[in-house]
């Protein structure tokens, strides 16, 4: 098994390093704009402001990315630091989502059509 770490190549100056950055981006950007899709769909069926911050779930997401960035060669504290930065982002978005739809016409959990 290949590990993510071992796929970086060598880089003797910063157009290298900047080009294999670029390259990941134009991976992740898709990847994360997907999982922005996510949390529209979480807002739309929490439907519930107190309900979106999460913390068992937070918790469970740190404890899955931790041993996967260790067997790929990568740092776990970073990892955690990085996806604990990035679910609070998509916990700001998954609030500004639920407002999104609410004006939509989502009605507040509990609420008679």
């Amino acid at each position: 098994m290949s590990r993510a770490i071992d796929k970086v190549k060598n880089c003797s100056n910063m157009q290298e390093v900047r080009a294999g950055v670029n390259a990941l981006d134009d991976i992740l950007v898709p990847l994360l704009v997907e999982r922005s899709g996510y949390m529209t769909q979480a807002a739309k069926v929490k439907n519930n402001e107190d309900l979106v911050r999460d913390e068992a779930r937070i918790q469970t997401i740190v404890d899955r990315v931790r041993p996967m960035a260790q067997a790929q060669g990568g740092n776990p504290d970073l990892m955690e630091r990085l996806y604990r930065a990035m679910m609070e982002c998509y916990i700001d978005y998954e609030h500004q989502e639920l407002a999104r739809l609410r004006a939509q016409g989502l009605k507040p959990q509990g609420e008679q059509p």
